[in-house]
């Protein structure tokens, strides 16, 4: 017994030396920040909520059940047969850029935009497991990137939805920071960048529908019904969002992480029609279908923000649920079909045109 006690103990000891000093944790608010996050509709009692009340609070024991059964259910074809094959892009290609406004999938919700001469990495999550150490999931769907990171050039500015470890990324964040001029999230998510040794002149920190200006660019941090935490003692400490990013001659909206509610059609009234809607369709279940929409949804949202295309994200990088890994993107197409809104799907690393109307994209994951 004294054995045992003892090997408790320890145990206890390093995790909480674990989730307290591990870096990839990040960083976490001063009640200094947290008077100023007061100003904030969306935040309240210490905490970032969303309009609706949810996601609802699960108690230990209902934690514990979703654990288990995430953890123990098979899903058949849960992941490709082979790993997912990456189209290749020349580092010279990337720098020399200079045409009209394109996009690169990295896979997940991870993409390089070029835009008005500027490269604009958004979310760019590029390590292999999406948690705070390699031991603690699954490694993702593409071994390989469409370009090594090392190799990508100067970046104009980094855009991050919210702190979730498939969106933020702390070793991605240490391979890009050196050569990448600015740095914009959502309330509270700068905290984790500074305490990866961002300065702080780097960083703007944005509320819901706040707009900046960033060279010849509008970007705006608009709503979306998620939720954030990277560690057992911060959830919802920082906020969740979508983005808006405008040229002269383009309009993409990035939905980010969301359930399905009513910001999407109030986003489409203030700033669509857009060129390009990248919408998150995957990692969804009923059991929490107010944090991550449907397929279905997804092809409505893409209506909801007048969007002339959209582009389903957040599926083909990692398995976050209990779903065939092709479900998704099948699904979207059905209904889109039904909504009559055109769907795009390239394969990881295809060019992606934002104001292309002639492309077409086979179905590349058919026999995966």
């Amino acid at each position: 017994m004294i054995i045992t006690i003892i090997l408790i103990g320890l145990l206890i000891i390093l995790f909480l030396v674990f989730t307290n000093f591990y870096p990839s944790f990040g960083g976490n608010s001063t009640k200094k920040q947290q008077l100023v996050y007061e100003q904030s509709n969306q935040f309240n009692n210490g905490k970032f909520r969303n309009t609706s009340p949810v996601p609802k609070d699960l108690s230990f024991t209902e934690t514990l059940s979703l654990a288990y059964k995430f953890f123990t259910t098979k899903v058949p074809n849960g992941r490709p047969k082979v790993d997912l094959k990456a189209q290749k892009i020349d580092s010279i290609n990337i720098a020399d850029y200079v045409g009209q406004a394109r996009m690169i999938w990295f896979g997940h919700s991870s993409f390089l935009l070029q835009i008005e001469g500027k490269n604009i990495l958004i979310d760019p999550m590029f390590g292999k497991v999406p948690a705070p150490h390699p031991l603690l999931g699954e490694n993702r769907f593409n071994k390989e990137f469409p370009l090594e990171i090392k190799k990508l050039p100067q970046i104009d500015a980094v855009i991050y939805s919210h702190d979730h470890y498939d969106h933020l990324d702390y070793e991605s964040v240490l391979k890009i920071k050196n050569k990448t001029r600015h740095f914009y999230t959502p309330l509270g998510v700068g905290n984790h960048l500074q305490a990866w040794g961002i300065p702080d002149a780097k960083i703007t920190e944005m509320d819901w529908w706040q707009e900046a200006k960033f060279e010849t660019l509008k970007l705006v941090c608009t709503p979306a019904q998620h939720f954030s935490g990277r560690n057992i003692n911060n959830s919802q400490s920082t906020l969740w969002s979508s983005w808006v990013i405008t040229s002269e001659n383009e309009n993409i909206y990035f939905s980010g992480d969301s359930g399905y509610a009513p910001h999407f059609k109030e986003i489409g009234e203030k700033y669509g029609p857009f060129d390009l809607a990248l919408l998150e369709c995957g990692q969804y279940n009923q059991m929490w279908s107010d944090i991550h929409m449907m397929p279905e949804e997804t092809a409505k949202a893409g209506i909801d923000v007048k969007a002339k295309k959209i582009m389903p994200i957040h599926w083909a990088g990692f398995k976050l649920a209990l779903h065939d890994w092709k479900d998704p993107i099948m699904r979207v197409k059905a209904k889109a079909d039904e909504l009559n809104i055109e769907v795009i799907a390239p394969q990881i690393g295809q060019e992606i045109m934002v104001k292309d109307t002639i492309t077409t994209y086979p179905n590349w994951w058919k026999d995966l």
